[in-house]
């Protein structure tokens, strides 16, 4: 349920990036995305496949509208939900339903999960066999990889790329593209082959945005979510909209079990600080911060309704998490020199 003061909160970081999209310095819309846009342009003709890659957790506002100039080729389109594990598979499974209503071709993958990975590999090699059963004379076939910032393209074409080559028992050097947290950070096109008899190979591109956006809501959702650069909003903004929002439904309710969990782990505090993150999302981390969420939430006794009430709920939490997120940096790090000692 979101409150006037979610709303109000939304509105104010959507109206940040409007005004910054039009900007005469244009700091996220930079002369680099514009040359990528035409590198693109140029050769979305030219592919077999597109991989139009958005976030599973805003399957319509991450859409990457550059395509809509390319109607003849989005037949070979294939509507890729990255980052699955963040989202709600309730939401998820609707959101592809979504799509099959309306004839799209997706699929919902977790590039950091190498089964998850494995999986969509073998989905495009059968695109791949389909494609050749109508007449593709070709040897090689490219799949472009494209999308606004910080979708995870890079990273699932890493991922691909590796474990394509492993089950094609390819030797050699692997190649990587750059992977960062930071949108913006892919400048130029890259091939990596992902796949043998016959060659696949995929390429990866710089995330575009449209030169101007005009959406409040879709705006505070790319900037939620990370496509849009931290400067240009703040991270204490979004993070009281992410708290707001939070604060405002019932989803914490679903951490309980991570509260209920903690008393059998007090006992064994060497083996906590011995975990290591898994994947980009830093485990326990991530659990850390749910239990405090899940806490402070839960001890709140005020009324949500009330603006002095949340800002006051807020700072909690921020306090809390501050304290959280101070210890878990001292666990990793100790986790760091007992990892050198062993290896």
């Amino acid at each position: 349920m979101a409150t006037a003061r979610s709303w109000k909160i939304l509105r104010e970081i959507g109206d940040a990036v409007i005004k910054a999209s039009k900007s005469p310095n244009r700091r996220w819309y930079g002369p680099h995305m514009a040359a990528s846009v035409r590198a693109i342009s140029e050769r979305i003709p030219l592919v077999d496949f597109v991989l139009e890659i958005r976030d599973a957790r805003i399957p319509l506002s991450s859409e990457y509208e550059l395509l809509r100039k390319f109607s003849p080729f989005l037949s070979r389109r294939i509507i890729v939900l990255n980052k699955m594990e963040l989202a709600d598979p309730l939401e998820l499974k609707k959101w592809m339903d979504y799509f099959e209503a309306r004839n799209y071709l997706s699929y919902a993958v977790n590039s950091h999960n190498k089964e998850s990975v494995k999986q969509f590999l073998n989905f495009l090699q059968s695109q791949v066999r389909e494609l050749h059963k109508t007449g593709h004379s070709g040897h090689t076939t490219t799949m472009m990889l494209l999308g606004i910032p910080n979708v995870g393209k890079s990273a699932l074409s890493n991922s691909l790329h590796q474990i394509g080559r492993i089950s094609a028992a390819e030797k050699g050097k692997l190649k990587h593209t750059v992977v960062s947290s930071q949108p913006g950070d892919t400048k130029d096109i890259m091939s990596l082959k992902i796949g043998s008899h016959p060659n696949v190979y995929v390429l990866d591109t710089p995330g575009v945005f449209p030169p101007y956006l005009i959406d409040a809501e879709i705006c505070s959702k790319l900037a939620l979510t990370g496509a849009i650069p931290n400067d240009i909003v703040g991270e204490m903004e979004l993070a009281r909209f992410f708290l707001t929002i939070l604060n405002s439904s019932h989803e914490y309710k679903k951490w309980a079990k991570i509260c209920k969990s903690q008393d059998s782990t007090e006992s064994v505090p060497a083996q906590r600080k011995r975990q290591y993150p898994t994947d980009h999302t830093q485990d326990f981390i991530v659990y850390d911060v749910r239990r405090v969420l899940f806490e402070t939430i839960s001890a709140f006794n005020g009324n949500l309704e009330d603006d002095i009430s949340m800002r006051n709920l807020i700072e909690t939490q921020f306090a809390a998490l501050r304290t959280v997120l101070r210890v878990s940096e001292e666990a990793k790090e100790e986790g760091s020199r007992f990892r050198n000692i062993l290896f």
